[in-house]
């Protein structure tokens, strides 16, 4: 039993640092109605189911080497994270343009998953990606991304690939894309309102003796609402599309990063 425990014990630790750093970061995991004990033990019982599915060359020592790969399962592990909570953020992004056109920008709430300030539209978005994330396995597709890495960043090797071209150009398309979702998940709602705005502009001009500022507020609500209730169909494939891409972006950077 010792025997067994001195062999595989490292390599344990290992599987359970990378799993346990993922969810410090990824999204529906990281949020901190889920206490800190729970993701623990889940993360422990997942280490336990993968690492009999791991082979290894040969049993891995405690040294300075070692130091350094429980380093690296850390960093894989939040980046792996990051990226798919970067992308769940794109509907917050889109919420803050909605926000902004609608005059709701100056009451941003605090967000109890994150302790972040979120705008409300922005709020109300991630609550529906979340459910919608749930109702389609997505939080599946995450760990499935997760359990995928260790066939191509093994546990034992040190390099990462952070410093390659490739990584540089895959996150610069990364960040231009997401804001390019953001926008197209606004943009229905954002230009309605500034055609709301043109009219109000032409009204202003050909009827001074109405106080536009007094009437434009409620306006642009109603018409976002209306806009908003509408689009709830176009929001939900485009929301469908971003798990897509969140699965799509967790294996480019484990091709990536193992040097793939």
């Amino acid at each position: 039993m010792m025997e067994q425990l001195t062999a595989y014990g490292p390599s344990f630790l290992l599987i359970f640092t990378r799993i346990s750093s993922f969810f410090v970061t990824a999204p529906l995991f990281a949020y901190r109605t889920i206490p800190v004990m729970q993701r623990l033990i889940i993360a422990l019982m997942m280490a336990m189911v993968l690492a009999p599915t791991i082979p290894l060359d040969e049993p891995l020592a405690i040294d300075a080497t070692y130091i350094m790969l429980i380093l690296r399962e850390v960093t894989v592990g939040l980046s792996l994270g990051i990226v798919a909570f970067m992308i769940l953020s794109v509907v917050q992004i889109a919420g803050g343009f909605i926000d902004f056109q609608m005059g709701f920008a100056i009451a941003n709430v605090i967000d109890p998953q994150t302790g972040a300030q979120s705008p409300l539209i922005g709020q109300f978005f991630n609550a529906l990606a979340l459910l919608l994330l749930l109702s389609l396995d997505g939080h599946h597709l995450m760990l499935d991304g997760l359990f995928y890495s260790y066939s191509f960043i093994p546990i034992d090797q040190l390099n990462l690939a952070f410093g390659s071209a490739a990584f540089g150009e895959w996150i610069v398309k990364l960040f231009a894309l997401l804001f390019a979702t953001a926008f197209q998940m606004a943009i229905p709602i954002v230009a309605t309102l500034f055609l709301v705005d043109l009219a109000l502009g032409i009204t202003a001009r050909t009827v001074p003796q109405l106080n536009i500022f007094v009437v434009g507020f409620p306006i642009k609500i109603t018409v976002s609402f209306l806009v908003l209730i509408a689009m709830i169909p176009v929001t939900i494939l485009l929301m469908r599309k971003l798990f897509e891409l969140m699965a799509v972006s967790m294996r480019d950077l484990i091709l990536i990063l193992g040097g793939g």
